[in-house]
């Protein structure tokens, strides 16, 4: 018999009264089901547990599903989730459940063109009425007229006084479960939007901008504070996790804090330590919701000495989602809360510090390219590509 690595798989009949960590443990036995498991075992090993700085990118329709009361303010209040990339349509969603609204399961084969007739929005299964959408839209717009939000800002604040006043309607309307935003608020946990003008909340900023509005959502502000985060998370010989539900823009947004800290702030980095991620998407594609972890080594994103702590799992991120969370809800003691919200400018004035003090090294210590043209007109890379000296 050959030498192997691995757990035998030694199938027994499952009992009626099974659980969800003996159902996981040992009845995931191969293909996704045993990446399903893998993860399940790295967040619960590894991941959750102190000194790590979890970040999670959230893209796809979860919210109108009810995930983002169900599973990710769950997971905040436990201290599994320190800062957050999400897409805006998923925090525009989540607050029709904060503001009270009802949402139905349907089917995916009813006539749109009668939905549409009847005044009712369909996203594939989930069914809910058009007043919906236009008495969030009331709410966003009424909110986003009050004195905090008249000045320039980064999503992160943006969406804990959004996530504040959300809260302040769940506790009027009575709602038993806070939904995302409300939850982020009430933990610190920072909230960011890698495209905000791409959601119902950003086409309403943007209506308000043509009535007088003093609101600016500045991109920058929300680059330079992620980097800070991810920079900060490896203080005191700490760690950090990406963990990516889907792929799109918040992948990317999360994952681009590394290159950020390294390529062009150009200070030492070597990556996340812990990559998980469920999506549905093929690599060979060339997209980047499929792009896998070694791929993403080569951007200096992932530590490549890590590789072995990096897992993708293919399935649908609802499938995945309940499992995991309850798997590791099971296993996992709560963390004390990192409130990185209301650590924001420290961690920033950190980066600040250590870029600028990496700007003014000896020209012996930076690139060969760059010192050997310092003093001409334009800077000549290997590449070809030719940049003004300032």
């Amino acid at each position: 018999m050959s030498k192997h690595i691995g757990k035998k798989i030694a199938p027994a009949p499952m009992s009626t009264d099974i659980g969800v960590v003996d159902l996981i443990d040992n009845y995931f036995t191969a293909y996704n089901s045993a990446r399903l498991r893998e993860i399940c075992y790295l967040l619960s090993r590894d991941v959750f547990k102190e000194g790590v700085t979890v970040g999670v990118s959230l893209s796809g329709a979860m919210t109108p599903a009810g995930f983002g009361v169900s599973v990710f303010a769950p997971l905040i209040r436990n201290g599994f989730i320190d800062w957050m990339i999400s897409t805006g349509a998923n925090l525009y969603h989540d607050m029709h459940y904060g503001l009270g609204f009802e949402l139905f399961a349907g089917n995916p084969f009813l006539d749109d063109v009668k939905l549409r007739q009847q005044g009712t929005i369909r996203i594939y299964d989930i069914i809910f009425a058009y007043d919906v959408l236009l008495e969030t839209d009331a709410f966003i717009r009424k909110i986003l007229q009050a004195e905090p939000f008249q000045k320039r800002m980064g999503t992160a604040e943006f969406h804990y006084l959004l996530g504040k006043y959300v809260r302040e309607v769940e506790k009027q309307l009575g709602v038993k479960h806070s939904c995302l935003l409300a939850t982020a608020y009430e933990c610190g946990v920072p909230i960011y939007t890698s495209s905000p003008g791409d959601s119902s909340i950003g086409m309403n900023v943007a209506a308000l901008s043509l009535e007088g509005s003093e609101l600016i959502l500045d991109p920058a502000i929300d680059v330079n504070e992620t980097a800070a985060i991810a920079y900060w998370a490896r203080e005191r010989d700490g760690k950090s996790a990406a963990v990516i539900i889907g792929g799109g823009s918040p992948k990317n947004f999360l994952l681009q804090t590394q290159p950020q800290i390294h390529e062009v702030l150009g200070l030492e980095e070597r990556g996340h330590d812990f990559f998980v991620q469920f999506t549905d998407a093929r690599p060979d594609t060339g997209g980047l919701s499929g792009a896998t972890p070694s791929e993403a080594v080569s951007w200096g994103k992932i530590d490549p000495t890590e590789l072995p702590s990096t897992i993708v799992c293919y399935t649908d991120s609802t499938i995945a989602l309940p499992l995991v969370t309850a798997y590791v809800m099971n296993q996992c003691q709560p963390r004390p809360l990192k409130q990185l919200y209301h650590q924001r400018d420290q961690m920033l004035k950190k980066l600040r510090t250590d870029y600028l003090a990496a700007k003014t090294q000896p020209l012996d210590q930076v690139p060969a390219a760059i010192a050997q043209s310092a003093s001409q007109e334009v800077v000549t890379y290997p590449c070809g590509r030719l940049i003004p000296n300032p």
